[in-house]
C-alpha cells in the first residue's frame, strides 16, 4: 500500500462521485491494478488552498484503495518556471502530510512527446502551420460558427515532417510556426478545431537548459503524460471539461492501451479570497503583500507562516468536500476547520493586547505570589498547569474597562466587582486619567479571601477578566491578520475597477507593546496559543527571538464578520 499520507492524522473520508467511480475501477479490475493518481503542479508560484483540496482528493485516493500518487511537475512554459517553486511545492506536499510514490516532470517526457508529434503526422493527424497564433486564435470561429481551416492544413506528411524536424532543430524563429493536431474546423468543442500541439520558444528551460526549443501545450502534455505513467484517473478541475475530448483523442491516437481517463471536480472558491495565481502573483508583484508567504496570503506558504497547522487544512478539504458544481464556500467554514482543530491541541495563556494598568491599592507592595492555572478546558481530554506570577500591579486589557457602561457590561467599572481568570476578585474604585483625559490606570482593591475565585460569603460576579503581573509580563510584538479582502467576491466590482479596489485595509494591524505572562518564554519558538477571550496565536519563528516574541493571529475565537455583516 502507499504510503502516501499520515494516516493517523487524516479523517476518515466521506463517499463522494469520484471515490465510488475508483472504487467501482478496483472491484471490476478494469485497470488491473490499484489507482494511480498524480498531482500535476505548474512550478511557476506557490500552491494556494486550491491545490491543497486536490492535493488532498489524490493523495487520499491512492491512500483509500491501496494505490500510488505520483507527484508531477508540468513544467512546459521555460518563460515562468523557476527550480525554487519546485522546491516550494515539494515542501508545501510533505508539510500537509503527504508522500508521493514517483518524482515526474513533463519535461523527462518531451522526447517521447516529440516521438508521438511525429506519429501523428505520418498519420495524417497533425500538421506544421505557419499561422501566427493570433491568426490561428481569429479563425477558429466562434460557438456559432464554424472556424476557417488554416491554409496550410493540407500540406503532405513529408513537408509535415520536414518542418517539424526543422522547428526541433532550431531553424526557425518564436512565433513563425507551430505544429497542431488535424481534427475538425466545425467541431461544437471549439477545444477540438485542430489544437496546438507544440510550438517554438527559444528560451532557457530550468532542468533541461537550452536543449529544446520547441515546447508542448498543456494538452498536449497533460494527457500524454498521465498515460505514459500509468495513471488511472486524471482528476481535474471543471475548467478543464472542454479538455476532455482532446485528452481522450490524444491518448487514442498516441496508441495507449486501457489509458487513464479524465474527471472534473469543482473547484476551491473561497469567499473573501482570490485563488487564481496571476492575482496572487500581481498581489506579490505590487507590494500589496510582503512575498507569497505573507500569513495573508491563500498558499500554503502563507497559512504555514500564520500557524495554521495541515491538520486543519486536511480537516477542510474534508469538510467540503468534492462536488461536481462550483459554489463559493463560505469563509467562516475555513475559520471553524482551524479553531476546531486548534481547540483541542493548544495550550491555554493570558494576552493583554492593549494594556492598562491596574494597581491593587490592598495589596502588599513588593510582595509576589504564584497562582496555579489550568492549561486545558474541561472538555479538552489533555491536562497539564503552570503557575502565575500575581502581584499589587497587573495589566488588564482597556477593552474590559469603561467608565459609563451600558447594560449586560460585566467587565470592569467604577464600584463594579469583577473576578480575576485563575485568581481573585477585585473592584474599582477610582480611575485615574491624563491631562486630556485618557484613562491610564485603575485603581482597585482586591478580596484577599477569594484567592480560588470564589466569594466565601456566597455573592455571586458576572464578569471574569483575564490579566497579566505588570512586573513578570514580557513585552511582545502582536500581528493580527484578517481577511485580505473587504467583501466576500473580490472580483464582484463596478466597471473599471478590478479585484484590488477590495483590498480590506485592516487585514493586518500591529501591535508593538502587548503583554503575554512569562510562561510563553518557557515554550519553543513556533508553539501555538490560546490567549483567553481572545484568540488563537502564533509563536512565528523568523520575528521571534529568546528574550521576545511575535505572535501571528491565527484566527479569532468566533467569526466577527458575520456580526458585521448582519448589522450593515
Amino acid at each position: 500500500m502507499s504510503d502516501s499520507v499520515l494516516s493517523d492524522t487524516t479523517p476518515s473520508p466521506r463517499r463522494d462521485f469520484i471515490r465510488e467511480m475508483v472504487a467501482d475501477d478496483v472491484a471490476t479490475g478494469r485497470f488491473g491494478r490499484g489507482p494511480a493518481t498524480r498531482f500535476p503542479p505548474e512550478p511557476n508560484g506557490f500552491l494556494h488552498m486550491g491545490h491543497a483540496k486536490s492535493i488532498c482528493l489524490n493523495f487520499g485516493i491512492a491512500t483509500e484503495f491501496g494505490g500510488t500518487c505520483n507527484l508531477r511537475f508540468d513544467d512546459t512554459n521555460p518563460a515562468t518556471e523557476d527550480v525554487r517553486y519546485v522546491e516550494s511545492i515539494k515542501r508545501d506536499v510533505q508539510w500537509l502530510g503527504f508522500q508521493w510514490d514517483g518524482e515526474y516532470y513533463a519535461s523527462d517526457y518531451f522526447e517521447k512527446l516529440y516521438e508521438i508529434a511525429e506519429q501523428l503526422v505520418q498519420k495524417g493527424k497533425a500538421y506544421v502551420d505557419d499561422q501566427n497564433e493570433e491568426q490561428i486564435r481569429t479563425n477558429r470561429g466562434t460557438v456559432t460558427s464554424a472556424g476557417t481551416p488554416s491554409p496550410w492544413r493540407d500540406r503532405s506528411v513529408e513537408e509535415n515532417l520536414d518542418l517539424l524536424r526543422r522547428m526541433k532543430a532550431g531553424e526557425f524563429p518564436d512565433g513563425s510556426r507551430v505544429l497542431r493536431a488535424k481534427i475538425d474546423m466545425g467541431h461544437v468543442n471549439m477545444v477540438m478545431r485542430d489544437p496546438l500541439l507544440l510550438r517554438i520558444r527559444h528560451a532557457h528551460h530550468y532542468r533541461r537548459g537550452n536543449d529544446w526549443c520547441i515546447y508542448p501545450l498543456y494538452d498536449f502534455a497533460h494527457g500524454l503524460s498521465d498515460a505514459i505513467e500509468g495513471i488511472t484517473r486524471s482528476l481535474c478541475t471543471l475548467e478543464f471539461k472542454d479538455a476532455r475530448e482532446i485528452y481522450d483523442w490524444l491518448v487514442h491516437e498516441a496508441g495507449f492501451v486501457n489509458p487513464p481517463t479524465q474527471i472534473e471536480f469543482a473547484r476551491l472558491e473561497l469567499d473573501y479570497t482570490v485563488l487564481s495565481k496571476r492575482k496572487l502573483l500581481r498581489l506579490v508583484n505590487e507590494g500589496h503583500v510582503s512575498g507569497w508567504d505573507d500569513p495573508r496570503m491563500p498558499t500554503i506558504a502563507g497559512l504555514r507562516r500564520r500557524g495554521v497547522r495541515p491538520e486543519a487544512i486536511r480537516a477542510f478539504a474534508e469538510t467540503i468536500g468534492v462536488a461536481r458544481k462550483d459554489a463559493r464556500v463560505e469563509y467562516a467554514t475555513y475559520e471553524h476547520a482551524v479553531r476546531n482543530d486548534l481547540n483541542m491541541e493548544v495550550p491555554r495563556r493570558m494576552g493583554v493586547l492593549n494594556p492598562l494598568k491596574v494597581v491593587l491599592t490592598n495589596y502588599p507592595e513588593g510582595q509576589v505570589e504564584e497562582l496555579e492555572a489550568q492549561d486545558y478546558p474541561h472538555d479538552v481530554p489533555k491536562t497539564g498547569s503552570r503557575t502565575v506570577p500575581f502581584s499589587r500591579e497587573l495589566y488588564v486589557d482597556r477593552d474590559d474597562f469603561m467608565e459609563d457602561p451600558p447594560k449586560k457590561f460585566y467587565r470592569l467599572s467604577p464600584g463594579r466587582e469583577v473576578r480575576l481568570r485563575f485568581g481573585y476578585l477585585i473592584t474599582c474604585t477610582e480611575v485615574v486619567k491624563n491631562e486630556a483625559g485618557e484613562v491610564i490606570e485603575l485603581r482597585c482593591t482586591y478580596d484577599p479571601a477569594t484567592r480560588s475565585g470564589l466569594a466565601p460569603d456566597g455573592r455571586k460576579v458576572q464578569g471574569t477578566i483575564h490579566w497579566v503581573s505588570a512586573a513578570q509580563a514580557v513585552s511582545c510584538e502582536v500581528r493580527l491578520y484578517d481577511r485580505l479582502f473587504s467583501q466576500a467576491d473580490p472580483d464582484d466590482v463596478p466597471e473599471g475597477q478590478d479585484f484590488l479596489s477590495t483590498l480590506n485595509p485592516d487585514s493586518l494591524v500591529v501591535i508593538a507593546d502587548a503583554k503575554v505572562e512569562p510562561s510563553v518564554l518557557a515554550d519553543p519558538v513556533g508553539s501555538r496559543y490560546q490567549f483567553e477571550r481572545v484568540g488563537y496565536f502564533y509563536a512565528e519563528p523568523e520575528g521571534s527571538t529568546a528574550e521576545k516574541r511575535v505572535f501571528n493571529r491565527i484566527v479569532g475565537l468566533r467569526d466577527s464578520w458575520a456580526k458585521e455583516v448582519k448589522k450593515g
